[in-house]
């Protein structure tokens, strides 16, 4: 099923000395895991690892929970969001700039525990939280 708006995006795992911490991005008052669009002739999968490495530079990414996701929508102007889950050992980020505007998408990165992700993110974002840290064992 193609999907008009399909933007692709990944909960980011990395285990820690506290425990499991998650990757947000911020862009103005939004905080959202790394996503974008999908491009034409682009699995969903695929769109998502390709957005991950623009967005943030990590480019090793272990899809441990297998290829399940999870779909939230619509929003902004008719958008659908799929987010997979991934594990990675990176934990540093540089934010690459847009293909569109040479300028960054995003104004600040954070890993978070996935109770503070749950506290940054909007409710439509928190329905993925609670469902990455389930699928986790967070």
């Amino acid at each position: 099923m193609d999907v008009p708006f399909l933007s692709c995006g990944v909960v980011l795992a990395r285990q820690t000395d506290d425990g499991w911490m998650t990757l947000l991005l911020r862009a103005y008052h939004h905080w959202d895991f790394p996503k974008g669009l999908q491009e034409k002739g682009e699995q969903p999968l695929e769109a998502a690892q390709r957005e991950v490495c623009e967005e943030t530079s990590i480019d090793q990414l272990d899809f441990d929970w297998g290829e399940r996701f999870m779909e939230t929508g619509p929003y902004s102007r008719g958008k659908t969001a799929r987010y997979y889950i991934a594990k990675t050992g990176q934990s540093a980020v540089v934010m690459g700039p847009s293909p569109e505007t040479g300028e960054p998408e995003h104004h600040e990165w954070r890993w978070v525990s996935f109770d503070e992700a749950y506290d940054l993110t909007s409710p439509r974002v928190r329905t993925v939280v609670q469902w990455s840290r389930q699928v986790i064992g967070a």
